[in-house]
């Protein structure tokens, strides 16, 4: 199982696209600093996560979204997936 997920900068509102086969050592790399590009950003708040059954999918539906270049197109998809 694979996960595509996105997250948002608590201190600069930036966007994150990662995919990881372990979400919640994945989430805690980023929190601790021990990923390169989001050391500088942090702390994260996880925003969005799905699930894939393949890393190949899961790498494709990445790319996807990070093709968007485009946060309001990111936004739209958090708002569609966590409606209030």
């Amino acid at each position: 199982m694979y996960f595509v997920y996105i997250l948002q900068s608590l201190r600069t509102n930036c966007f994150y696209i990662g995919t990881t086969d372990d979400l919640v050592r994945r989430f805690h790399q980023h929190q601790t600093g021990r990923s390169t590009y989001t050391c500088k950003c942090g702390p994260w708040w996880m925003t969005y996560y799905e699930i894939h059954a393949d890393r190949s999918s899961a790498l494709h539906r990445e790319r996807e979204i990070k093709h968007w270049k485009s946060s309001t197109r990111i936004q739209r998809l958090i708002a569609e997936s966590f409606p209030p």
